[in-house]
């Protein structure tokens, strides 16, 4: 399943157009902080899909009984670009475990690259509901197979996947390889390079938040 959060105008197309503007790009702070809401509002929508339970509260008056969450998910994301997002998603699911994979794009000098996943450190993960974040869903590649990553450490009831801008070629290849996975999109483009990356896109996203990094 896929959802664009911006088929219908609110406050996320508005984050998303600050996002893509090279004229606000370059504040880091507003960019991390609009990848954040972007994760909080995908929270909150994620949330309503959840399994719940009933139970009584007490309060100084009496008893309410009271709908609270029958698992906490796992919040999953991907280093580094996926940082910021993962901090909304936790602003909300404030009692969730957390999973972290490092995953890259390793050039080579005819100009293509490979995914590189050296890193995870994670919760049990056997039956639980897993929500990876990281901004952009280009080839789908990396998001394949740090799903294959994770599925080495157990299985998961659900996965869902949060991102700010996705490229319908990565949509196509994740839901492929992972049919049942929930896709969250800020937006959706129709363009990839030759290098694999989003047109018009946003640019890269893990610079865009925390500087230009030396190429792998």
């Amino acid at each position: 399943m896929v959802i664009n959060l911006s088929e219908e105008h609110s406050l996320i197309s508005n984050w998303v157009s600050e996002l893509r503007d090279v004229n606000i790009q370059n504040d880091r702070l507003r960019f991390r902080c609009n990848l954040e809401r972007i994760g909080e509002v995908a929270a909150y929508l994620i949330s309503k899909k959840l399994a719940w339970v009933e139970k009584e509260i007490s309060t100084p008056l009496g008893i309410s009984l009271s709908r609270i969450l029958e698992k906490q998910p796992v919040l999953a994301t991907i280093l580094r670009a996926g940082l910021p997002m993962h901090q909304g998603l936790l602003n909300y699911f404030d009692k969730a475990d957390n999973a972290f994979i490092s995953a890259y794009r390793k050039h080579d000098p005819n100009g293509g690259f490979e995914i590189s996943l050296e890193y995870i450190s994670c919760p049990e993960m056997e039956d639980r509901v897993v929500i990876i974040s990281d901004p952009m869903l280009a080839t789908g590649a990396s998001l394949v197979k740090t799903i294959r990553f994770i599925r080495e450490e157990g299985n998961p009831s659900e996965i869902h996947f949060v991102c700010a801008i996705a490229c319908t070629v990565g949509i196509e290849y994740v839901l492929r390889a992972e049919p049942k996975a929930t896709l969250w999109c800020g937006d959706i483009d129709d363009e990839l390079t030759a290098k694999g990356y989003i047109v018009p896109g946003l640019g890269d996203a893990g610079d865009l938040a925390y500087g230009v990094k030396v190429q792998m």
